[in-house]
């Protein structure tokens, strides 16, 4: 079969498993919530069979939504003008940066000398990093500051593969060590003011979670490492001193981390500098084509910068934005609240399965937003333990590895072009799995007590 025969049997095929969707789900849902479950199919289809390029499928809920009645345009193109897209917009500025000064080389040599040379070594020593970085800072700072190095530090692509899902599977496994890591854990917290509920204090949360984290670290760097753990990774013994823009490279990233850490409210000791972190890392990368720096060119680097991520990032937010419109979020709930006469451990597993594949598809911030209140609701109506769900479908929330568009270190990792959705979806099924049998068993027989 030609390229071009099978492009179009890929459109096809989404195109048919779309439909089909929308018939399926007409006989129990309103056209709106219907047309979205079909988009949303189409859309996930396309973007895992890549029956079109990332962007062109990304820019569809513009042409779509509007269409089928879903979100106006207006509603639907405010969402590609997110501020969390100009975040990542000043991040891949420094990460071109980094790269075009050489410094990554350098970086990586550092990164090296305190681990083992060996592709298990650096997957565990990437994985672990960014996970603890993702703690304390943004895990899409964390994952931006860190992917340019990764893929430097070996030319073979298999090997650049797992290392950029290292960090951006590191980052989200990391992510929900402090309360301060994601977003979603604030999220939780503001909600538990909001109701009145006792707040889970900060070094309680850690010693919550910190087996989780644990485990999930050891298990994705151990499958990431299957097939590659022995391979040498070789490097250049030669020290060389930094150069001059490397130097300017490297003061603005220390510069930028040590403002970001200042800016982390850590409560209820320190509030933070009350800055917003999208200004933080679009100003550090705009700052590069200024003097007395200038290390940046528009003409030259403009086509480094992965517009197709910023794109992917709008559809995101879009189809949050669609979920909450057209009522689908709530008809969900309504769902789990006739899952209620299950067994407690049941139920735990259904709420992490529903939470965890609805992140895939849609901003993990937003659903979380969204669900968290159904939950507490379903709580207060049926006698279970509020927190203990609450918690569940938080971390759940962070722990979702199949698509690109599930949370921002997926779409990082998916930018560098050495991954794709395909690759992405096959490994992040299975840690989707892990990750919801260890939060369920976790939350049953360890947070019991503690919640």
């Amino acid at each position: 079969m030609s390229e071009q025969g099978l492009q179009i049997k890929k459109i096809a095929t989404a195109l048919i498993l779309g439909i089909l969707s929308f018939a399926f789900v007409s006989l129990f849902l309103t056209y709106q919530q219907s047309a979205l479950v079909g988009a949303l199919v189409l859309l996930v289809t396309l973007w895992t069979n890549e029956g079109l390029a990332l962007g062109v499928v990304s820019l569809l809920p513009i042409v779509l939504f509007p269409s089928l009645g879903i979100l106006s345009t207006k509603a639907t193109t405010i969402n590609y003008a997110h501020p969390i897209i100009y975040l990542f917009l000043g991040g891949f500025l420094l990460a071109i940066a980094v790269e075009k000064t050489g410094l990554h080389t350098w970086i990586a040599d550092k990164v090296l000398q305190f681990f083992p040379n060996t592709a298990r070594g650096i997957i565990f020593s990437l994985a672990i990093t960014s996970g603890l970085l993702s703690s304390i800072l943004s895990n899409t700072t964390t994952t931006l500051l860190l992917i340019s190095i990764a893929l430097y530090l070996s030319d073979d692509p298999k090997l650049k593969l797992r290392f950029a899902l290292a960090i951006a599977y590191g980052a989200s496994v990391g992510g929900i060590l402090t309360p301060i890591g994601t977003p979603p854990n604030l999220i939780l917290l503001g909600i538990m003011q909001e109701k009145g509920m006792e707040t889970i204090p900060f070094f309680q949360w850690m010693w919550m979670v910190a087996p989780l984290s644990i485990m999930m670290f050891i298990v994705v760097a151990s499958v990431l490492s299957i097939g590659v753990g022995k391979v040498r990774i070789e490097r250049d013994v030669e020290h060389k001193a930094l150069t001059k823009e490397q130097k300017q490279v490297l003061s603005v990233l220390g510069f930028l981390m040590l403002l970001l850490l200042l800016n982390a409210p850590i409560r209820p000791y320190w509030d933070g500098l009350g800055m917003s972190e999208p200004v933080i890392l679009l100003s550090a990368g705009l700052i590069l084509f200024a003097p007395p720096f200038r290390l940046l060119d528009w003409m030259q680097d403009k086509d480094k910068i992965p517009f197709r991520i910023m794109m992917l990032f709008g559809a995101g937010f879009s189809i949050a934005k669609a979920f909450s419109a057209t009522g689908l979020a709530d008809q969900v709930a309504s769902y789990i609240i006739d899952l209620t006469t299950l067994a407690p451990i049941l139920l735990l597993l259904a709420v992490a399965t529903i939470v965890t594949f609805m992140t895939e598809v849609t901003s993990n911030t937003a659903l979380i937003s969204i669900m968290l209140p159904v939950i507490y609701s379903v709580a207060e109506q049926t006698g279970i333990d509020t927190r203990l769900f609450m918690m569940v479908a938080t971390l759940c929330a962070s722990y979702a590895f199949m698509l690109p568009i599930a949370t921002p270190p997926n779409a990082i990792a998916m930018s560098t072009g050495v991954v794709n959705v395909k690759t992405m979806a096959k490994y992040g099924l299975f840690f989707n799995i892990v990750g919801i049998v260890l939060i369920v068993l976790i939350a049953k027989f360890f947070w019991s007590g503690l919640v």
